[in-house]
């Protein structure tokens, strides 16, 4: 059984950076996409980023320039590193991975960005 566990939210002011950790209990490597999302309320849960297995990467136009995602295999791990934080990247921060046996969702984590 796969599972996706969601850390390092956190309240932090605008222009500062933050990284988020998804650990991955069970094979990353069977994950052949893996990717973070966020949700505020009344919306829609919308991409942020993904990762492929040849590490092709896409990000939402939104965070481009300031937001990389990559995966330390040997710590079975997806990170997203947030630079230059707006206000408006305050959301719950999913992480979602995909084998060819199901999709998977960590809990969300709350990220939010106030002075």
């Amino acid at each position: 059984q796969v599972q996706l566990a969601e850390s390092g939210g956190a309240l932090v002011q605008p222009g500062g950076s933050l990284r988020l950790s998804c650990a991955v209990s069970g094979d990353i490597y069977s994950m052949y996409r893996m990717g973070w999302y966020r949700q505020t309320p009344g919306k829609e849960r919308a991409l942020v980023a993904t990762i492929a297995s040849y590490s092709d990467t896409n990000y939402a136009d939104f965070v481009k320039g300031r937001f990389t995602i990559f995966r330390d295999y040997t710590k079975n791990t997806l990170y997203l590193q947030m630079n230059n934080l707006k206000p408006e990247d305050t959301a719950v921060y999913f992480c979602k991975g995909e084998n060819r046996h199901a999709d998977y969702w960590g809990q969300g984590i709350q990220v939010t960005v106030s002075s």
